[in-house]
């Protein structure tokens, strides 16, 4: 006869040791969570400003360079804190210098005129109270909008 009966269940040593277990596993899946979320949210806020600037970019295509009365392009236009359409809060400016490697003489004009203009595109807003920006930079040629130039092929 036993003077010990067997007793099934588990230590207080394993519980333990099996609710640590637990604890970690699930720290790092809710870590794994997080650092996804966050990889997610910075996709979602980079594909955003790529569309913004892509449409800012065909804005200034068609707007940057003036067509004058005489058929001429004009210099670039000075765009100071021009709203984002579609985008309450943002506004850009353009910043333009002339590549003098690239100066003409045109017809009708006195002094030379730079064919290329180094653009650097400036966007601000306001996030959670704080002021933001950020710059681009590009070359864009002294020619004639485009809208403008199919204007004079089908239209005339």
């Amino acid at each position: 006869m036993r003077k010990h009966p067997s007793q099934g269940g588990f230590t207080l040593i394993e519980v333990v040791l099996a609710a640590s277990l637990f604890v970690m596993g699930m720290s790092m899946i809710m870590g794994v969570y997080s650092f996804g979320s966050a990889l997610s949210r910075t996709a979602e806020l980079r594909s955003v400003s790529a569309e913004i600037v892509d449409a800012i970019m065909a804005d200034l295509d068609e707007t940057l360079f003036p067509l004058r009365d005489d058929g001429l392009v004009g210099p670039p236009r000075a765009i100071v804190d021009r709203p984002v359409p579609g985008r309450a809060g943002v506004v850009y400016s353009v910043e333009t210098k002339p590549n003098v490697d690239t100066l003409e003489i045109l017809p009708g004009l006195e002094e030379p005129v730079a064919t290329e203009y180094l653009v650097t595109l400036t966007v601000r807003w306001q996030a959670r109270g704080v002021k933001r920006e950020a710059r681009w930079t590009t070359i864009m040629l002294r020619e004639l909008p485009f809208g403008a130039r199919m204007r004079q092929r089908f239209l005339r």
